[in-house]
């Protein structure tokens, strides 16, 4: 039986849908089954990002409505082996698809992959409990900013009420140079706020602005600092133990930590 994990985040445009389609792809070339499902219903991008927009025919509606089947639905990544995507509709909303029937769907892809990696919408509402609901465990992605951390806090808190383990931490975007002058917060602030285990470090690239434009995962840029953090993650993920960079840069941040109650 595969794993099921979903990727979430509590604020939106902090780099949940890149790195989903990154981890997926990355998942992929070292040689497992994946399947990357979009569960953000009217607004769908998975697929774009991974630069399958225009192979799609039927989508997770389809498969719910009995349009068709499930394997028809789902969209084959030619560049490597093992990758698919199954998109969501854009012309429904999140309250046509109940969390039940989005489980019934990660429960049917578990028993043909290894991993089902499930692309969270932002935010606490319907979408969410849609897309954790058929999970084992949970990426959350934030940005070492305050209101990202803040809305990761509240989806850290949601997933544990939920029973879903392991919660792993990606933090995106990071910068030394911004930690080092004091303009963005330390990885060991974010670490003592959220009180989960890090997964790994995404550092800021201008490249993934052109990746996305084109369609074509950071991790097939070997020289990309990204991708190759990407490729870490996904090791990780398979159970290899390879070392996260830890950058203690106290700067002027550090007092934050003290805003956030834990409640867990």
């Amino acid at each position: 039986m595969g794993r099921v994990i979903v990727v979430t985040s509590g604020k939106g445009g902090v780099g949940k849908t890149t790195s989903t389609a990154n981890l997926g792809t990355a998942l992929a070339l070292l040689d497992n089954s994946v399947v990357a499902v979009d569960a953000d219903v009217g607004l769908r991008n998975l697929d774009i990002v991974m630069g399958l927009e225009s192979r799609v025919v039927y989508t997770s509606m389809d498969v719910i409505e009995k349009q068709c089947e499930l394997k028809k639905a789902l969209v084959k990544d030619r560049r490597v082996d093992g990758l698919m995507v199954l998109p969501a509709s854009q012309k429904n909303n999140k309250d046509d698809i109940q969390p039940e029937q989005m489980k019934a769907i990660c429960d049917k892809l578990r028993t043909m992959n290894d991993f089902v990696l499930v692309d969270s919408p932002a935010g606490i509402e319907r979408g969410f409990r849609n897309a954790s609901a058929g999970a084992d465990e949970a990426i959350v992605v934030t940005t070492p900013d305050v209101s990202a951390i803040r809305d990761a806090d509240r989806i850290i808190g949601l997933l544990q009420n939920a029973e879903i383990e392991p919660i792993n931490l990606i933090i995106n975007r990071f910068s030394p140079q911004l930690v080092g002058n004091g303009s963005m917060m330390d990885q060991a602030d974010v670490l003592d706020i959220l009180n989960i285990d890090l997964i790994g470090v995404v550092p800021e690239d201008s490249g993934v602005i052109t990746s996305t434009n084109r369609g074509i995962p950071l991790v097939y840029e070997e020289g990309s600092p990204s991708a190759q953090a990407y490729m870490r993650i996904a090791r990780r993920l398979t159970g290899q133990r390879i070392p996260i960079p830890n950058l203690e840069n106290k700067g002027l941040f550090s007092n934050l930590v003290n805003w956030f109650t834990k409640k867990r």
